[in-house]
């Protein structure tokens, strides 16, 4: 029997290339959407509703009992908007049994753009909730896309590193002809035993460090600090039992 294929997507505007509707789609916003999306599941979030503008995030938590509305717009929390895209803004004593809307740079945007194609389902991934996402791939046996966010459709490091940690851990599972994927899996393995040195000399770590997130940064490159496994139901993601 052929295994199932995986490719990697190094920023949304390779989105379109894809046939989608017969794979997983895992969104991959490391610093820091998809960390906080699992972080905020795992300390018990009801679910989390991503929307692509601010406006929608207003309006939807105007109209959602035990909502919190949160975003940023290059790493800045949005004026109207009570809490921003940080993971430690969500311990399970604030967060727990609300519902978090959520709108951000990237993450958010790329998640859309995938359900507007069509995938066959949507899940988030970063290194906090590593192992979930790699044991969810493999069980599933579908075709995979590893989704980067990017900055602004820019390629960004910790994206790609993350994809690269993923394919490590399951590519004897698929069928993997892709050149964006090998150079994934190389980064990673050179630069896995030094992930937190590496990772500040990236475009990203610069912008953010800028607003003293270095800490945020440093827990989003931890390995399943947060093992939880978002999938996009109904509208919203939703830690999978």
């Amino acid at each position: 029997m052929s295994k199932p294929t995986l490719f990697t997507l190094f920023s949304p505007r390779l989105l379109d290339i894809y046939d989608v509707s017969n794979s997983i789609v895992v969104i991959i916003d490391v610093f820091r959407a998809t960390s906080t999306i699992a972080t905020a599941l795992h300390n018990g979030a009801l679910k989390i509703i991503p929307v692509d503008s601010v406006e929608k995030c207003i309006a939807i938590g105007n109209a959602t009992p035990k909502s919190i509305t949160a975003g940023e717009r290059d790493g800045k929390i949005i004026e109207g908007l009570a809490h921003g895209n940080s993971p430690a803004e969500y311990p399970r004593s604030f967060i727990e049994g609300k519902t978090l809307v959520l709108t951000t740079t990237n993450g958010t945007k790329l998640l859309h753009m995938a359900l507007k194609n069509g995938a066959d389902e949507v899940i988030t991934g970063s290194f906090p909730n590593l192992s979930a996402v790699c044991n969810h791939l493999i069980a599933q046996k579908k075709n995979v896309i590893l989704g980067c966010s990017a900055w602004k459709d820019r390629i960004n490091l910790e994206d790609t590193l993350f994809a690269g940690a993923v394919i490590h851990r399951i590519k004897e599972h698929f069928t993997i002809h892709c050149d964006s994927s090998l150079m994934a899996e190389q980064m990673y393995q050179l630069h896995k035993e030094d992930m937190k040195s590496f990772i500040r000399l990236t475009t990203h770590w610069h912008r953010l460090a800028a607003y003293g997130l270095e800490k945020d940064l440093e827990y989003c490159v931890t390995a399943d600090a947060a093992n939880v496994l978002p999938v996009y139901k109904s509208g919203a993601l939703i830690a999978q039992a």
